[in-house]
């Protein structure tokens, strides 16, 4: 199974959300926050083309947030990206 990734903070309800979904998968995933460490921030929206929470890469591959990780789910196709 390729390595999941997801940045959040902690007030961030669709961050919240989308480790639901994972853990509700039994998809182990490296978290990282952002709350306190503005840098990382910096780095993860330069990387990803955005600001927002949460950001999440299945590999070396970024998915993008909680909307794009559930329309993988709904559309039968996270399973398989993890695999």
């Amino acid at each position: 199974m390729k390595e999941v990734t997801i940045y959040t903070t902690r007030l961030c309800p669709f961050c919240y959300k989308a480790k639901r979904l994972l853990n509700k998968l039994d998809v182990s995933f490296n978290e990282f926050s952002l709350d306190l460490n503005p840098k990382l921030r910096e780095e993860i929206a330069a990387k990803a083309g955005k600001t927002s929470v949460p950001q999440i890469w299945i590999g070396d591959s970024h998915i993008g947030g909680c909307d794009d990780l559930y329309a993988l789910h709904y559309a039968g196709s996270l399973l398989n990206a993890l695999s």
